[in-house]
C-alpha cells in the first residue's frame, strides 16, 4: 500500500495513527528508561556502588535523551522523522541487552545509560514533533495522548522489570526488555509519518486542496530556529523547564530507597514509582484537553506550581498510602508538564522549526536531569536524609512556575 493511497477512504484520521505510533515510542523508550528502580538494589548489590554512584547512571541516561534531541530535532526536520526514530529504537533495545553482560558498573553506564540515552534521544522528539504537524485545534490533546505513552510505560514497567528479576535476575530481564522494544519499536516506525502532506492531507484531516496538488508546499508559519534563539521568551521558557526538571526526576529514582527507608520492602518501593505512572498518564490524558480550553501556557505554570507543591508535600508523607497519595499527585503534575510544553512552544514559536525548537528546548531538562538525581543521591550518602534534596527540588518547581507565568500565551 502506498502512502498516498493511507490518505484517502479511511474512517479516522490518519493523525491518530501518527499519535499512535508516538505513543509506543514513548511506551517502549521511557518504560524501558524508568525501569531503573526496579535495578537500583540489584546493581548496588552487584557491584557494591552507592546511592549517588548509581543515580548516575540513570542521569547520564536522561541527560543523554534529552540533551541529544537537540541534534535529533534537526535531523527529523531534514531527513522525516521514521529513520531516525528506528535508530532510536535500536540504541535502546541494543543497549539493554548489552547491559545484561556488564561486569562492573561503567559496563552498565556503557549499556543501558549510553544505549538508552542516546536511543531515546533520537526517538522522543522525533516522534512528539511529527504529532504536532498533523494538529491545530487538538492538538494539546494529541500530544497528551501520545506522551501518555510513558505514564502508562513508567506504571507497568517497573513492576514487571521488577517480577523478571525475582524470577530470572537481573541479566535476564534486561535481556527480555531489549527483545520487547526491538520489536514495539519496529511497528512504531511502520506506522510513524512526517506530515499530513505525505498523504494529501492538512492538520485535523481536512483535505488538501486539489488546486495546490503539484505545487511546492509553502514553509509552515512559525520562527527560524535562529530567530527562536535570538528571542528573550526562549530563554525564559527554558531556565523555566531547567529549574522545573533539576527535581522532576528524584522521585523516579530515589522514592523506593525513600520508601525502603521507612520500612516498606523493595517491591513496594517499586510499586509507588508505578503510581507516578498511573498519575502521569491520567495527567497526560486529562489535562491536554483542559489546557486547550484555557490556555496552554497558563496551564504550564499551573502545572509546574502543582508540581513543587506535590514535592512539599513529600516532605511530609510517611507510610505506602501517604506516600501512594503523593506518588500519584506528583505524576498527575509531572505528566501534564511533559503533555503541554511541546504544544505551548509550537503555540509560542510556530512550526517552522517545530522539532529543532523542541530539541533545544529539552537540552534544558538534560542539565536538570544530569544534576537532579546524583545530587539527591550525594547528599543522602552524607547526611542520611533526603530533606534537603527535595526541598531544594520543591524550590526550583516554584520559582520555575513564577518564570513560566511571565511568558505570553503565543508569539506565532
Amino acid at each position: 500500500m502506498s502512502d498516498a493511497s493511507l490518505g484517502r477512504g479511511q474512517p479516522l484520521f490518519y493523525g491518530w495513527f501518527v499519535v499512535g505510533a508516538a505513543f509506543l515510542v514513548m511506551f517502549t523508550g521511557f518504560g524501558a528508561a524508568y525501569t531503573f528502580p526496579a535495578f537500583f538494589d540489584p546493581l548496588s548489590d552487584a557491584f557494591g556502588a552507592s546511592r549517588g554512584t548509581v543515580s548516575l547512571v540513570f542521569s547520564v541516561s536522561g541527560c543523554l535523551y534529552f540533551l541529544l534531541g537537540a541534534i535529533s530535532g534537526p535531523l527529523a526536520d531534514r531527513i522525516g522523522p521514521r529513520p531516525v526514530v528506528g535508530f532510536g529504537m535500536a540504541c535502546i533495545g541494543l543497549g539493554l541487552i548489552a547491559a545484561s553482560f556488564a561486569d562492573s558498573l561503567t559496563a552498565i553506564v556503557l549499556g543501558y545509560g549510553l544505549g538508552v540515552g542516546i536511543g531515546v534521544g533520537f526517538s522522543y522528539v522525533p516522534a512528539i514533533g511529527a504529532v504536532q504537524r498533523w494538529f491545530r485545534v487538538n492538538r494539546g490533546r494529541a500530544s497528551g495522548w501520545a506522551v501518555a505513552g510513558i505514564g502508562i510505560g513508567t506504571m507497568a514497567a517497573p513492576p514487571l522489570a521488577a517480577a523478571i528479576i525475582g524470577i530470572l535476575g537481573w541479566r535476564a530481564a534486561y535481556v527480555a526488555l531489549g527483545i520487547a522494544v526491538l520489536l514495539l519499536g519496529t511497528l512504531a516506525v511502520l506506522l510513524l509519518r512526517g506530515s499530513p502532506a505525505e498523504l494529501g492531507l492538512q492538520p485535523d484531516g481536512a483535505a488538501a486542496d486539489p488546486a495546490e496538488a503539484g505545487q511546492p508546499s509553502a514553509p509552515p508559519p512559525g520562527f527560524s530556529l535562529r530567530e527562536v534563539l535570538r528571542h528573550r521568551v526562549f530563554w525564559q521558557l527554558y531556565l523555566g523547564a531547567g529549574l522545573c526538571c533539576i527535581g522532576t526526576f528524584v522521585p523516579f529514582v530515589h522514592l523506593a530507597p525513600y520508601a525502603q527507608d521507612q520500612g516498606l520492602t523493595r517491591i513496594e518501593g517499586v510499586w509507588l514509582v508505578g503510581l507516578i505512572g498511573v498519575g502521569s498518564t491520567l495527567g497526560r490524558f486529562v489535562l491536554g484537553g483542559v489546557a486547550d480550553r484555557m490556555g496552554r501556557g497558563r496551564a504550564v505554570a499551573c502545572v509546574t506550581l502543582l508540581t513543587g507543591c506535590a514535592l512539599l508535600y513529600w516532605l511530609t508523607a510517611t507510610g505506602f498510602w501517604a506516600l501512594a497519595l503523593f506518588a500519584l499527585a506528583f505524576g498527575l503534575f509531572y505528566g501534564g508538564f511533559v503533555a503541554l510544553i511541546p504544544a505551548y512552544t509550537i503555540d509560542l514559536f510556530g512550526l517552522r522549526a517545530a522539532a529543532s525548537v523542541i530539541g533545544v528546548l529539552y537540552t534544558s531538562v538534560a542539565f536538570g536531569t544530569l544534576a537532579g538525581p546524583p545530587l539527591a543521591g550525594w547528599v543522602f550518602d552524607v547526611s542520611g536524609s533526603y530533606t534537603w534534596p527535595i526541598a531544594i527540588c520543591a524550590g526550583g518547581c516554584l520559582l520555575a512556575a513564577g518564570l513560566i507565568g511571565r511568558l505570553p500565551a503565543r508569539l506565532a
